[in-house]
C-alpha cells in the first residue's frame, strides 16, 4: 500500500473528508512521527507497533568489487517492530489464505 493508496482508503471511509483533508491528515501524522524519531523519541501505536531508531556502530565493510577495506561510519537507522495484535491477526489472514488457495486448487 503505497501513501496515496492510504489517502484513497480514508477518503473513501469517511465521506465528510475530502480527498484534500485526507491527503493533509496523512501528511500531518507521517511527518509527525518522522519528526519524533528524528528527535530520537520512540513511538508506540497499541496494537499495531512501535517505532524506534536504532544505532549502528561504525565497521569496516568491504567493496565487493575490489575487495578493499571501507570504513562505514556509524548510523541511526530506523526500525518496526510490530505489535503482538498485528503479527497475530498477520499470521491468521495469511492461514486463510492460504487454505482458501488449497481449496481452490483442488
Amino acid at each position: 500500500m503505497t501513501r496515496s493508496d492510504l489517502v484513497e482508503e480514508l477518503a473513501a471511509k469517511f465521506n465528510q473528508l475530502t480527498h484534500r483533508d485526507a491527503e493533509f491528515a496523512i501528511k500531518t501524522i507521517l511527518d509527525a512521527m518522522g519528526d519524533a524519531l528524528v528527535r530520537g523519541h520512540r513511538i508506540e501505536i497499541r496494537g499495531f507497533g512501535s517505532f524506534s531508531v536504532n544505532h549502528r556502530p561504525p565497521r569496516i565493510g568491504r567493496n565487493p568489487r575490489s575487495g578493499e577495506s571501507v570504513a562505514i561510519p556509524e548510523k541511526r537507522v530506523p526500525h518496526f517492530k510490530p505489535g503482538k495484535a498485528l503479527r497475530e491477526a498477520v499470521d491468521q489472514r495469511t492461514e486463510e489464505m492460504e487454505a482458501q488457495a488449497l481449496k481452490v486448487s483442488r
